[in-house]
């Protein structure tokens, strides 16, 4: 058996040396050395462990365990079902579009209409035995080895990012409220952090470009904890905001001056006399009655920024652990690569992550969230996005406002600039989690239940894109990985969706062995004695049976000769053979001297009590986390009903379509070539296509910009697609290979935000105007359609049919 240090050495997890800070250890007979109380402290707390997870044990403890564990379960699984969901109704909601556009292939019609099949378990097949085992094996060593997805997440494409993260977040650490697998998750995403840091050249685009580490940032704040923090924080604040329909708070002097118009031609049926109905900004901001309708408008905005600051400061301790850590990450990194970096430009990487990526998407979109019920109204949904500019502009550093009327708002950032920084950096005050995690990863091969409830295409597109990057994960034939990979051998092609059944992948280590017994497993460790574990041992057992016999439980007094001698007597076999057990593990410690009968077992009296006053905290501790996440579950299944309800709607809209089209989507799925019929061509990528600076800004696309006067000359824009309905835009310096920035667009994302009136898409150092935007694609990609079975021209043509674009 190996000894705890290689284990862990074996799973890539950090071993601690630093002294526990646990509990003291009175029995100096048994320890001499600091680092000795610090190794019983360890064996302490891994009974303590065994004994907060004992399923020997049928109390009020072990039933609200148990239905605890039970409601994690629901969640973890509630919000994988979810995040397919949204990505199904997303997906839906840009090729239903094409089908009414009448420019859809055959080939896809039958991609759309796949998305609404249920799995039918009675078809496709299992995995064999054989196979089964060999995935186990595969999938424990991703598991505990978390550096080999860390590795995998940063090769992969924008494209194959998102499956990968529902495997990665959802399934192989899908358990979201489990010590052990969030923590393996956090050390992944140590790992993943650090290579960004690493090959991140400028300071500046650090965390902020859209990549799969930023992406996968984002899906780690949709877990249940974070989920949890933002319902309990910021929903009643929105939803006390949108009740006021009318409230109208918008603060662009243009926008202010349009509404005015707009609002005199409706109530005197004419024309306003000396105001023209089209100005630039600056004109609009000269307008001494726009200024007179901002100023108090401002004073409002702020006020209401000012009580969701509040509040999110306020809740500093109701902050996930997760989301505290990776901030810690964040801070510690940035200390290490830039030395010189002062504590604001930390912090503007802290609340990158904090409020861009976690606090913001929610205000912005409380309905997407789960905050609030319903969609809401025009002026509300307008201030929670000034809000959400406000909070963003206070973490950025140097604090500035990209648009310039936002800079009326920078008395708020001002006043609470210290503010802000003490609290990014307090986030980051938070333990590290190496030792429990090394005994969590200890007692997890003591476990005969680890099991991944995952998809039979989640099993194959992982073990494909394994394959597909094995040079750069395993380039040694000696490495686990390497032999694994070459057992299996090639990965299966993914399943219908009818047949992408979820499994129970069994889960355990080919070269480990399953620990059947921790005693003697922590005895293949020398600084452990078997007195140190038959003393944890003797006491184990006295917490069991106090739990296990009512009477015992009752009385104020604790006896521990009287109640072994109960337990002996009693009518069950099971707590006789404890009871007669633990009898004679007291004379063994009596006979070395570890316990003395004269003083009652004072010393291991008291560490029953104490344990068993841990282990009631834990039960009140429990019954209110199930007060909780009971209120958790119940809005995620109202999500879920509500993306159902969605689905259904899609589903009979597209039987209605289909008997409209189906004679066109037939004619136009294959090209004839005289009798014969000709495959369409193999994709491939369009692009880049060049656009300088002057031309974009000429067109109306650029409508705001950071880019200073002197450098926009030397500026320009690459624009990719690389498969139908994505496009990457890069933001290019003339003389530099690499691009500034690049932006993976997905064409439904533009569409939503169209239908949705967010006119305006940030690239950073530019506004794009999402509209013309829109029509730029559509004129570029569109007009490289060469034959009828091009995807390109079939999914930009309709852009313009389906979604009319005003100007």
């Amino acid at each position: 058996m190996e000894s705890r240090q290689n284990i862990l050495k074996t799973y890539g997890i950090p071993v601690s040396s630093r002294p526990s800070n646990g509990g003291s250890n009175k029995r100096t007979t048994m320890s001499t050395t600091s680092s000795r109380t610090s190794k019983r402290y360890s064996v302490n707390a891994l009974y303590s462990m065994a004994a907060e997870q004992d399923v020997e044990v049928e109390d009020d403890l072990a039933r609200a365990q148990k239905r605890l564990r039970e409601l994690k379960s629901r969640i973890s699984a509630q919000s994988k079902k979810n995040f397919v969901l949204e990505r199904d109704v997303r997906y839906l909601d840009s090729r239903i579009a094409l089908l009414i556009a009448n420019r859809m292939a055959l080939d896809e019609k039958q991609e759309v209409e796949s998305t609404f099949e249920d799995t039918d378990s009675s078809e496709g097949t299992f995995p064999d035995d054989r196979k089964m085992q060999q995935y186990g094996n595969l999938f424990f060593l991703l598991q505990t080895e978390p550096r080999h997805i860390a590795v995998l997440c940063r090769l992969v494409s924008l494209t194959e990012i998102d499956t990968l993260l529902q495997t990665v977040m959802f399934t192989l650490y899908g358990n979201q409220y489990e010590s052990r697998e969030e923590h393996l998750l956090l050390t992944m995403f140590q790992s993943v952090l650090s290579a960004q840091f690493e090959t991140t050249l400028d300071f500046n685009s650090l965390l902020r470009a859209n990549t799969p580490v930023s992406r996968m940032m984002t899906t780690y704040t949709r877990r249940g904890p974070g989920q949890s923090y933002l319902k309990s924080v910021l929903s009643e604040r929105i939803n006390n905001l949108i009740e006021h329909k009318e409230l109208n708070l918008e603060i662009n002097p243009l926008k202010v001056y349009q509404q005015m118009i707009k609002k005199i031609e409706e109530d005197t049926n004419s024309l306003p006399q000396g105001l023209p109905r089209a100005v630039t900004p600056d004109v609009a901001a000269a307008n001494t009655d726009v200024q007179a309708m901002i100023a108090p408008r401002i004073k409002m905005l702020m006020e209401i920024a000012n009580s969701f600051l509040n509040t999110i400061i306020e809740s500093i301790d109701q902050v996930p652990y997760g989301i505290r850590w990776i901030c810690k990450q964040i801070r510690s990194l940035t200390k290490r690569k830039y030395p010189d970096a002062n504590e604001f430009a930390i912090c503007s990487l802290i609340g990158g992550f904090f409020f861009l990526r976690f606090v913001n998407p929610a205000i912005v979109t409380p309905q997407a969230y789960m905050l609030i019920e319903g969609i809401p109204g025009t002026h509300p949904r307008r201030t929670l996005t000034l809000i959400a500019k406000m909070l963003q502009n206070l973490a950025n550093k140097p604090s500035y406002a990209k648009e310039e009327y936002m800079s009326m708002l920078n008395p708020f950032v001002e006043n609470n600039k210290q503010r802000i920084n003490k609290f990014l950096m307090d986030l980051c005050e938070v333990g590290d989690f190496y030792e429990s995690l090394e005994m969590d990863q200890y007692m997890a091969l003591s476990k005969k239940d680890l099991v991944l409830n995952i998809t039979l295409n989640e099993i194959y597109n992982t073990h494909a894109l394994l394959i597909q990057h094995e040079e750069v994960l395993a380039p040694s034939e000696k490495s686990h990985l390497h032999i694994l990979l070459d057992d299996i051998g090639p990965a299966p092609p993914q399943v219908p969706r009818k047949e992408n059944k979820t499994i129970e992948l069994p889960l355990f280590s080919r070269w480990e062995t399953p620990i059947r017994d921790l005693a003697s497993a922590l005895m293949s460790d020398s600084s452990v004695t078997q007195y140190d574990i038959l003393y944890m041992e003797t006491k184990s057992i006295f917490v069991q049976l106090i739990r296990s016999i009512p009477r015992i439980s009752e009385q104020k007094q604790i006896d521990l000769p009287t109640i072994a001698e109960t337990a002996a007597t009693t009518k069950d076999a099971t707590l006789v053979r404890k009871g007669i057990k633990v009898k004679e593990m007291l004379r063994e410690l009596e006979e070395v001297q570890i316990m003395d009968r004269e003083d009652g077992y004072r010393l291991m009296t008291e560490e029953v009590a104490q344990e068993l006053a841990h282990l009631g905290n834990l039960r009140e501790k429990i019954t209110e986390e199930i007060r909780s996440l009971e209120a958790v579950y119940k809005t995620i299944c109202d999500h879920n009903n509500y993306l159902r309800s969605q689905l259904d709607s899609y589903k009979a809209y597209l039987q209605n379509v289909r008997q409209q089209t189906s004679t066109d989507l037939t004619s136009t799925s294959v090209v004839k070539v005289g009798d014969k019929e000709k495959k369409p061509a193999k994709m491939k990528v369009l692009g880049p296509y060049k656009f300088s600076y002057a031309q974009l800004e000429r067109d109306g696309i650029i409508v705001e910009s950071n880019v200073p006067d002197n450098r926009r000359q030397n500026i320009y824009f690459n624009i990719t697609s690389p498969i139908p309905g994505t496009f990457i835009i890069a933001l290019h310096y003339k003389g530099r290979d690499a691009a500034i920035l690049e932006m993976d667009l997905k064409l439904d994302d533009l569409l939503e935000k169209q239908q949705d009136n967010v006119m305006s898409l940030d690239l950073e150092y530019v506004q794009l105007n999402v509209p013309k935007i829109l029509q730029l694609l559509n004129k570029t990609f569109a007009k490289r359609k060469t034959d009828t079975s091009d995807a390109w021209g079939k999914l930009c043509l309709p852009i313009c049919v389906h979604y009319p674009i005003n100007g």
